[in-house]
């Protein structure tokens, strides 16, 4: 079974932060989330980090993510690109659990949930590609601005752009 469908409930899970905090997706009810699969060596991740983490400073009610899930990255790597780009709520998923369950292929790979748990958008940040370096269209902000507004977003999914997640070592 697809564990994923869009306009369906996103699985919910538990993660430790770089603190050892626990952070659970169904605490985050009432607000949107970026779930933002993510890696502190890949580039593609670096590039997206800045454009989104300005879009959270103007958005209000949103929240997002970032799970290290790469195997080969530690977690000194991490916290370092983590404090470096000014990252929010970064967390580990060690032996890529979460990754599975979310079927994430790539760093970046984004999946936003609307404020009652259900999955509305799953894909790439922006139209960026091997062919074409400058991104023309921001997937993730369509996305997140049309919750915002109160109506489902056109585009639901693209797909993710950026390096492999490394599930072994």
């Amino acid at each position: 079974m697809d564990n994923m469908e869009i306009n369906h409930p996103a699985p919910d899970f538990e993660l430790p932060d770089l603190e050892g905090r626990l952070h659970r997706l169904s605490n985050y009810r009432g607000r949107i989330v970026i779930v933002n699969f993510w890696s502190c060596e890949c580039p593609h991740s670096e590039r997206t980090d800045l454009a989104i983490v300005s879009m959270l400073a103007q958005w209000q009610g949103v929240a997002m993510l970032s799970i290290a899930a790469n195997r080969s990255e530690n977690i000194e790597a991490v916290r370092n690109a983590a404090n470096a780009r000014r990252l929010p709520t970064v967390m580990l998923d060690a032996n890529c659990i979460v990754a599975d369950m979310y079927e994430a292929q790539t760093t970046p790979h984004v999946y936003v949930i609307d404020r009652d748990g259900i999955l509305r958008y799953r894909g790439a940040v922006d139209d960026v590609t091997f062919r074409q370096r400058t991104p023309t269209r921001f997937f993730l902000n369509e996305a997140v601005d049309s919750l915002l507004e109160g109506h489902l977003p056109a585009l639901t999914e693209s797909p993710a752009y950026g390096c492999t997640i490394v599930r072994e070592v």
